[in-house]
């Protein structure tokens, strides 16, 4: 099976929310363990999994990435309503389509790491979740750090209307240098993922309004004491957006987390290092499944 083939695409309709679901194509005799759910972060959308949803069907295993509503091709999200209660209904709702009653492993980066918490604030619990360089932790500026990046100040200059190819280029652009840790790293196939769901400066400017909508929910949003699903806590040291110290609050609060600290990566790891991320997701996994924390120590070594 070649590359591509590993990876499907399908519109679904779940929570009163149509959305892209991206599948692994991957023998059904070949696989144990948890599924996955993978969650995209701010401004993001399924595609940032790409590489990843790869590399776990080659390997045999079960994964699903998301559009979140307000991002990708999913449906907007409904005005009246908090950001997160849509999304923890949109997550359970596709947890049941896929898996049944089956308990998946929920990763998320960002914005899709903080959902991951709060899903696991939940019942039914998880198998257990992985969030990647978490938002909610110490509220940094990180929405201040990209609405004043020059180039998309100008984009947005309504005197001088900017061509869909051009936006496309300083989107990504910008994503580029608030991404990675080594922006040597960056593939332009998932920099072009990235830039294609914004053809014009109203896109730019309904992802803005998103994401000071998003800040006000980040306030204080965790109560961890109701996690009791194993965590795998992965944050670069690098990130830009949202700095890995925040990881002291989730291991004060959930000590038999464990944390995965990535020399030299940035803000998605899922991009920069991803057959790191595959390595760590598939040991995790293989812990659930084990119950053997041990399975993990060559992996942290390697991280």
């Amino acid at each position: 099976m070649s590359a591509p083939e590993r990876i499907s695409a399908r519109t679904i309709e779940v929570a009163g929310f149509r959305t892209r679901l991206l599948e692994s194509v991957a023998p059904a005799e070949h696989d144990s363990g948890a599924p996955i759910l993978l969650l995209h972060g701010y401004s993001d959308s399924a595609d940032t999994w790409w590489r990843v949803l790869e590399l776990l069907a080659h390997r045999g295993h079960r994964a699903a990435a998301i559009d979140l509503p307000g991002f990708g091709e999913a449906d907007r999200l409904r005005p009246d309503e908090p950001m997160y209660v849509q999304y923890r209904e949109v997550v359970a709702a596709t947890c049941e389509l896929l898996w049944g009653d089956e308990a998946p492993i929920i990763a998320g980066n960002s914005m899709g790491g903080a959902l991951a918490f709060l899903c696991a604030e939940g019942r039914p619990s998880p198998a257990g979740i992985v969030p990647i360089g978490p938002a909610g932790f110490d509220h940094p500026g990180w929405f201040r750090v990209i609405e004043q990046q020059p180039l998309l100040r100008w984009a947005l200059n309504d005197a001088l209307p900017v061509p869909t190819p051009v936006l496309r280029s300083i989107t990504s652009r910008v994503f580029r240098q608030l991404a990675y840790g080594d922006v040597s790293r960056a593939h332009p196939e998932d920099l072009e993922r990235y830039a294609r769901h914004v053809s014009s400066a109203r896109d730019v400017r309904r992802l803005l309004a998103t994401g000071r909508r998003l800040m006000g929910e980040l306030v204080d949003p965790f109560a961890l004491a109701q996690v009791d699903c194993p965590v795998l806590l992965v944050w670069g040291e690098r990130d830009r957006m949202v700095s890995c110290r925040g990881a002291r609050h989730v291991l004060a609060a959930l000590p038999d987390a464990r944390f995965e600290r990535l020399a030299g990566v940035g803000h998605c790891p899922q991009l920069e290092v991803p057959e790191l991320v595959c390595d760590l997701l598939g040991g995790f996994r293989w812990a659930l499944r084990s119950q053997d924390w041990d399975a993990m120590d060559g992996l942290s070594a390697a991280a």
